[in-house]
């Protein structure tokens, strides 16, 4: 239907264009031109290059017409040719294309012996038809490519965000089930501690001591597949830091960040009661990530941390003040901050509070920065309930996009710097032609002084420097007299419109006529 509906628009031109302009043949004129168009349109979608030539056939037909000025089917070149550009990649061939298209044109203009009007036809406004929609093409061409590729490279990006996300949660997780293995296992180690104690109880019967000897020795079972279940998981963490140790609670952490010249103050609110391993964790983690971030991201500020029992939650907000400007960078991270590397810090830190059912909220406050909340009792369920977003980082490497920008700005400074040099040439032709016309005027003053039988060499001197050189093929056909060899000249210097033109026809060195003809 595209297709059609060009063909349509260009059979449009060529049929008004042939109701206004006196065609030798409707045949030659009308009917084989869309003929040949209606090949060219279709043929462009695989083979754009032989339907520009196509189409070049058909404007070049109408150098062969005297009357004609300029072809209706220079609008169907000009499309043709921007369809070359955006569909085909290769610049060479078109330009190989080009120059044998100009060179059929210039050929015909030779064989045929048109005038001047057709050689700046065939000179100026074919290429331009051909190398200006074709430039346009090639432009829309690189920006449809450097599009695409954005588009697949932030695809690439998305998948590259959720995957190292993904493997900072496994890896967060990973840490848990370490932690769960220094708590767990202790407690298991314990309980076997105290069954073998029981063993050796004397009030128990020999049944008494068999159940006790099995009770340790499954507790001593679990506590070995325990072990070696974490020790599969930490395989694939080997080398990052270790996490904290279970024994070590906030306040030390706290004064251990004061020893590396941070300022920070510890404020506690509420009852104090035990918490269940994974969130008394979870909480020193929180407090931990907080201060590394506060010491990298803001040297110099004042860390305000509170921890605040609630009813059936530990409350706990981490906010640093806004950093004093000029101030030195602050020393290291203590030495059990148990920070994951490549900046993942938060991402982990939010899928470990995710997982025992509490929520973090991590955002700039008052020129600083604050975290908080924990839950007394792990809930699994409430955290695949809320659903917090996850921050995702990654890092994207784009050769393809660099290529297709740099094609973009390659294009589009060819397609605008080439419309400029054509202008610049055409200017410079126009500028020419004017010089041409103005000094060929003969003033009627002088055309009415100039008398028949006068001596050559006495008109010479009322005539302007040079000869008329463009006169219209219909004036050139005019009889003249017998045995004279005839001069033209302009008679005003009008330069956009047709003037009469004076003949002067000389017999020898006399002048045997002059007559003033229609332009």
């Amino acid at each position: 239907m595209r297709d059609a509906a060009l063909w349509a628009a260009m059979a449009g031109a060529g049929v008004y264009a042939h109701r206004e302009e006196a065609q030798p043949s409707p045949v030659l004129g009308l009917v084989l031109p869309l003929l040949v168009l209606a090949v060219a349109v279709p043929v462009g979608r695989t083979r754009p290059a032989a339907a520009v030539f196509l189409a070049n056939l058909v404007v070049a037909s109408g150098l062969a017409h005297p009357a004609a000025t300029a072809s209706p089917y220079l609008l169907a070149l000009a499309v043709l040719a921007y369809l070359l550009g955006l569909r085909a990649d290769r610049a060479g061939p078109a330009l190989v294309l080009f120059g044998a298209c100009a060179a059929l044109d210039l050929a015909l203009c030779a064989v045929l012996g048109v005038g001047a009007v057709h050689w700046f036809y065939a000179l100026s406004l074919i290429p331009a038809a051909l190398l200006l929609p074709w430039l346009a093409g090639r432009y829309r061409q690189a920006r449809l490519a450097l599009v695409h590729e954005g588009w697949e490279r932030a695809r690439s990006l998305e998948e590259r965000q959720r995957s190292v996300a993904e493997q900072a949660r496994l890896r967060e997780r990973t840490r848990i089930a370490s932690d769960m293995h220094d708590s767990l296992g202790h407690e298991l180690s314990l309980i076997a501690l105290r069954a073998g104690a029981l063993e050796l109880s004397p009030t128990l019967t020999g049944q008494d001591r068999a159940d006790l000897a099995v009770l340790r020795a499954a507790v001593s079972d679990a506590v070995g597949h325990l072990r070696d279940t974490i020790g599969v998981l930490r395989e694939d963490t080997e080398g990052e830091e270790p996490t904290a140790p279970a024994v070590e609670p906030v306040e030390e952490l706290v004064a251990r960040t004061r020893e590396s010249g941070v300022t920070v103050h510890l404020r506690r609110e509420g009852p104090a009661r035990a918490l269940p391993p994974l969130v008394d964790r979870g909480a020193y983690r929180v407090v931990q990530e907080s201060l590394t971030n506060a010491i990298k991201h803001a040297p110099g500020s004042t860390v305000d941390v509170g921890i605040v029992r609630r009813a059936d939650r530990t409350e706990i907000r981490v906010t640093n003040s806004a950093p004093p400007s000029g101030s030195p960078p602050a020393g290291p991270p203590p030495p059990a901050a148990g920070r994951a590397p490549g900046h993942r810090g938060l991402t982990g830190l939010r899928e470990r509070v995710l997982l025992i059912g509490g929520t973090l909220h991590a955002a700039p406050r008052e020129g600083g920065f604050e975290v908080l909340t924990l839950p007394d009792q792990v809930n699994p369920e409430r955290a695949r309930a809320t659903g917090e977003p996850r921050e995702e980082s990654g890092s994207p490497a784009s050769r393809r996009l660099a290529v297709a920008r740099s094609g973009a700005r390659r294009r589009f400074v060819a397609a605008f710097a080439a419309p400029g040099g054509f202008g610049l040439v055409a200017l410079v032709s126009c500028a020419y032609l004017a010089h041409q016309l103005t000094g060929c005027v003969l003033r009627p003053a002088d055309f009415a002084a100039a008398r028949v039988g006068q001596d050559r060499a006495e008109v010479a001197r009322l005539l302007p420097e040079q000869q008329f050189r463009y006169v219209p093929d219909a004036v050139r056909a005019l009889p003249v007299p017998a045995g004279t060899v005839c001069a033209y000249y302009r008679s005003n210097g009008n330069l956009l419109d047709r003037v009469d033109v004076y003949r002067l026809c000389y017999a020898g060195s006399r002048l045997a006529a002059k007559d003033v003809l229609p332009g």
